[in-house]
């Protein structure tokens, strides 16, 4: 990962380049800002400029010496990472999810927690970093750098280390070797042991703009990609997950506005036939829809008090909410609310899907009316 590789956060990487280049690199750093704002991805950036054989000139590792090689592999051999996971027997250890790691990296620099917690398969477990592997990484810690100057252990989530282990980490980053550089990767800082926090040097980096999320390559062919990033609020993440939900965006659409005219218009039968086609999306169609329908009633209910400077709504969903929000209105938009939210809950606890959308049918034609 060079620095060039990573959308915006100029002052940022400047601030990297400085450090190495003038040889005041802090033994330990702290790259701490909101979720989806891209700080693995300087980390990476800023770990192969330290081992990087020729930088160039514009302040940027070459890219094609072995050492920026084996950064692209993730094999070089003094780069050690430690990140959240889930046991796998007795081991809680990086280690053993080594290889899923950067496969995961890879398809996603912007690093979703959430993505990383489904790759575990057990949605339900809390990824942790545990004692023993803050024990292992200070064994590996504990020998000389090999092939460069710094070894980099490049820790991400330190905010989900174990008591334990962040008090045996707390030991190796007060005492480090002069060959050790410490990267930690923070979405909330302010959960870090403080111990840990106060001996680190601290960067910020800022969530995404709204005109920087639009503008990011993954984004350039879409064409409500305006909408998308002022939904993100700066989560580079979040503008992804939507992009792909709004390959879908016209079925939602669709969907929405056939249940509520239909609901409105009492056609039981008729809605009886949508409760199957909005089940027949499978379950993680079917909480994105209702995520979309939430989404809906609010811009909705935002426009019935005529206040369009908050809309974020596209053409087609702007005219037919011209007709539609009139209906949405303090008597009922709570309800409409906790109605799509109960039911996107009921699809993730394996809920049946047609059942759900039937009975939400039904309340709909209820608070349509109020």
């Amino acid at each position: 990962m060079k620095f060039s590789d990573i959308p915006y956060h100029d002052d940022v990487k400047q601030r990297l380049r400085d450090m190495v280049n003038g040889a005041r690199i802090p033994h330990a750093l702290m790259l701490e800002g909101p979720a989806g704002a891209g700080k693995m991805m300087l980390a990476r950036a800023l770990a192969q400029y330290i081992h990087c054989e020729n930088r160039s000139a514009a302040g940027d590792s070459c890219g094609s010496c072995p050492a920026c090689r084996q950064h692209e592999a993730f094999s070089h051999i003094d780069t050690f990472w430690s990140f959240p996971v889930i046991k796998k027997g007795k081991s809680g250890l990086s280690d053993d999810w080594l290889s899923s790691f950067f496969d995961f990296m890879r398809d996603n620099p912007f690093m979703d927690m959430t993505k990383w917690q489904a790759s575990l398969d057990n949605i339900n477990a809390q990824p942790t970093i545990y004692v023993e592997e803050a024990a292992e990484l200070a064994r590996k810690l504990s020998f000389t750098a090999r092939q460069s100057r710094y070894k980099v252990a490049i820790l991400w989530l330190p905010e989900r280390l174990q008591q334990a282990a962040a008090n045996k980490l707390l030991k190796i980053i007060e005492e480090p070797s002069d060959d050790t550089i410490f990267v930690l990767v923070s979405n909330n800082s302010k959960a870090v042991l403080p111990t840990i926090f106060s001996r680190t040097q601290r960067i910020r980096v800022n969530r995404y703009t709204d005109e920087q999320i639009a503008s990011l390559p993954q984004l350039a062919a879409v064409d409500d990609a305006s909408v998308i990033a002022r939904l993100a609020q700066g989560n580079a993440n979040t503008a992804l997950e939507l992009m792909s939900v709004s390959k879908m965006r016209r079925k939602f659409m669709d969907l929405f506005i056939e249940l509520m005219r239909k609901a409105y218009q009492r056609k039981i039968v008729l809605l009886r036939q949508w409760s199957t086609d909005v089940a027949d999306m499978g379950r993680e169609g079917m909480m994105q829809f209702y995520d979309y329908c939430s989404r809906m009633i609010r811009e909705n209910f935002i426009a019935n008090i005529a206040n369009d400077s908050l809309l974020c709504m596209t053409a087609d969903e702007a005219a037919f909410a011209s007709r539609f929000a009139p209906f949405v209105n303090e008597r009922n938009v709570m309800e409409m609310f906790d109605m799509f939210s109960k039911a996107r809950n009921d699809i993730a606890a394996n809920g049946n899907g047609k059942i759900i959308a039937f009975d939400i049918a039904i309340k709909a034609i209820l608070l349509l009316k109020r």
